[in-house]
């Protein structure tokens, strides 16, 4: 069995004790904790930095608005939520939180752990170097993940390739929290009519080509991924959504692509709503792929219904599924 990763000697930084005995400033000073900042990533709205974090030695993913949105109350709204929902939902399979601050001019940064390896999506584009087992218990780790934060209340609405990361010890991270959706105390169903977050692009615009863009017109997600409810904004969406978006990635393990593909957004989210995918066996017809085992395509299919309660319920049922065929 081939491993995912396996971590080169300079990946991560070595331990000497003149870091770990060096006391703190007698007055630290917050402006000056994280130094040597490199970017990792540009997200529509935000910028994902690696730093030094002075007081603890070590390196830390460090996530603020881009200077553009620093301003933006919404954008503001939604950073503050992603931290607090990322430092609540405190599992295995989540990247931990470690600070959230604001900086000397008053914008929100918050501070994760910094971990090393592949996307689901890099995985996907090698897959023929992997067993299907291996590409399942990435998705049942994925699947506990989302167990655990529905039973916090809590739906993650952008599952996709790109928000997996697979490390290079075996570790499965669920990424990015910035379209979750949580509830007021003692309500059910649709968000709070005051709540400015729902129902607004994640992006200005997108390219008739990209289906990745998290955002399309006022929808919030990743067309590709989305479940028909989420594509319709129906306001009882609950966590058999996030169900759905696991059946397409299922689907994607199995057949090599997501179930759904259009020349642009409009078509895709049209394609979900109205159609219904051709199962991964029926591609071997087409000389793509290996038939994959039937018992795990049933699940990936029960998983892409349409109607919700014809699908699979939770993922606790997904879980146990998944580990008596894989």
């Amino acid at each position: 069995m081939r491993a995912f990763n396996q971590p080169a000697a300079d990946d991560y930084a070595l331990i000497y004790l003149t870091d770990t005995d060096e006391p703190l400033p007698a007055t630290p000073n917050p402006a000056t904790r994280y130094t040597h900042f490199k970017t990792i990533a540009r997200g529509g709205k935000s910028l994902i930095q690696s730093c030094h974090d002075r007081h603890l030695k070590r390196v830390v993913c460090y996530k603020r608005l881009r200077p553009e949105f620093q301003d933006d109350p919404l954008e503001q709204r939604r950073l503050l939520r992603e931290a607090r929902v990322s430092a609540m939902l405190q599992h295995p399979n989540t990247v931990p939180t470690y600070e959230l601050g604001r900086t000397r001019s008053g914008h929100y940064y918050f501070t994760m752990k910094l971990v090393h390896g592949y996307t689901l999506r890099e995985v996907l584009d090698y897959r023929e170097r992997y067993d299907l087992g291996q590409l399942l218990d990435v998705l049942i780790q994925v699947a506990q993940a989302l167990d655990y934060a529905h039973s916090h209340r809590v739906l993650h609405r952008d599952l996709k390739p790109e928000n997996v990361l697979v490390g290079p010890y075996g570790e499965v991270l669920l990424l990015d929290w910035g379209l979750a959706k949580v509830w007021e105390k003692g309500a059910r169903g649709a968000a709070p009519p005051n709540d400015p977050t729902e129902d607004q692009p994640l992006v200005e615009s997108s390219t008739p080509d990209d289906q990745s863009l998290t955002g399309a017109g006022a929808l919030q997600g990743t067309p590709a991924y989305m479940s028909p409810e989420q594509i319709r904004r129906e306001p009882g969406i609950d966590h058999r959504a996030d169900v759905f978006s696991l059946g397409v990635l299922l689907y994607e393990i199995l057949a090599g692509c997501p179930p759904v593909q259009g020349d642009n957004p409009g078509e895709v989210t049209r394609r979900i709503v109205e159609e219904t995918p051709m199962r991964p066996s029926r591609l071997l017809d087409r000389g793509v792929g290996e038939a994959p085992p039937a018992a795990v395509e049933a699940i990936a299919m029960q998983c892409l219904e349409k109607e919700p309660a014809r699908r699979i319920q939770g993922c606790a049922e997904l879980v146990r599924r998944l580990q008596e065929v894989r």
